[in-house]
């Protein structure tokens, strides 16, 4: 059974206004490395990270003692934390001090300046980079559904946006984010890599920022397409559904099944619908490439990972946990449906911030 992790990016809020605060500083000071808090590009949010697990049990756990760890330190600094992927108030962002942010800012301009954006990494472990690579190719296809599963930003700047991810549409705009084409073999994905970095419009390795990469830290696949989730339950859902995504990827690969030819600018398009629609209306099909309706396409994505999940013991949960999911159109549906009964996108917040720590 693959170790799993997740890493979570939270939102800082003001306790009575619901408006993002600056404050990352006083939540991180004095944090040791037990809390798994890591300061972001912005003073408006910050970082929750598990230890990788086994078990889908234990990294429930993990998650919400990161989120109750990090709500705890946010209430010393007179803030709340939110599990929003974009903030539902104006946000007028401030940079986090260092010198890569800096030149992030210097470099990117206004994409940086605007970036308050918050997002889920699921980080599985892999046996070596040439499985990891095998694995990247072959999960191309379901990133966007697990986008749309996740969907959780319809506001910005204090307006519906008409989309269920808008954070997956402001982090289209760094130069390296999307997906990408098959690579074949772990060569050529460094020489990929390399070849990107050469152009000089990257800082560094960092900033590869593909739907799903090999990590630079970790024996794993980081699986970062997702917006951060509003209950800890889907962020779990998500880690089981991406476990099983490389797990099954990994067992094609070694079957010596051909990786699946779709161009990037198909998957571009599946990205762009899943964003918009999240787990509601229509989504591109991942095998048939032709609209669907959400729920087809969920129950698709769990048949691919079925085996593995039953063999894990997760099948059980994901099941359950999706079909509320999909019975309350996830972070973005509650979100639309708090503020239709409220009219008040304070109460968004609000909300938010109870279901976080819930």
């Amino acid at each position: 059974m693959r170790s799993v992790g997740v890493e979570e990016e939270l939102l800082l809020v003001d306790r009575s206004s619901g408006e993002a605060l600056a404050v990352s500083e006083v939540v991180l000071a004095g944090a040791d490395d037990e809390a798994g808090l890591e300061k972001e590009l912005q003073r408006e949010q910050v970082e929750t990270a598990t230890r990788p697990k086994r078990l889908m049990a234990d990294l429930a756990r993990e998650v919400r003692q990161g989120r109750a760890v990090a709500s705890e330190r946010a209430r010393e600094a007179g803030a709340d934390v939110a599990a929003l992927a974009t903030s539902v108030l104006a946000a007028d962002p401030s940079l986090s001090p260092g010198r890569r942010f800096r030149q992030v800012a210097s470099t990117y301009g206004l994409t940086a300046q605007e970036q308050l954006t918050c997002g889920c990494h699921v980080h599985v472990e892999v046996a070596s980079d040439e499985e990891g690579v095998a694995v990247l190719d072959r999960i191309r296809p379901w990133l966007a559904p697990l986008l749309a599963l996740s969907a959780n930003s319809p506001f910005w700047q204090g307006t519906d946006t008409g989309y269920a991810s808008y954070r997956s549409m402001v982090w289209g705009r760094w130069p390296s984010a999307g997906p990408v084409e098959a690579f074949g073999s772990a060569r050529n994905y460094h020489e990929r890599v390399e070849s990107l970095l050469a152009t000089g419009a990257l800082l560094d390795e960092g900033m590869i920022y593909f739907d799903a990469r090999l990590s630079r830290r970790y024996p794993t696949v980081e699986v970062r397409v997702a917006d951060v989730c509003l209950e800890a339950e889907t962020t779990v859902l998500v880690a089981a559904l991406v476990r099983g995504l490389v797990e099954t990827a990994a067992r094609a690969w070694r079957a010596g099944e051909p990786t699946p030819d779709v161009p990037v600018g198909v998957l571009r398009l599946a990205a762009w619908r899943a964003g918009k629609s999240g787990p509601a209306g229509e989504l591109v099909h991942p095998l048939t490439w032709r609209p669907a309706p959400a729920r087809i396409v969920a129950e698709t994505l769990v048949e691919q990972v079925a085996d593995v999940l039953a063999e894990t013991g997760d099948l059980p949960m994901v099941e359950e946990s999706l079909g509320r999911l999909l019975g309350h159109g996830g972070g973005a549906g509650v979100q639309r449906e708090v503020f239709a009964r409220s009219g008040d996108l304070r109460s968004v917040v609000r909300e938010a911030v109870a279901r976080t720590a819930a």
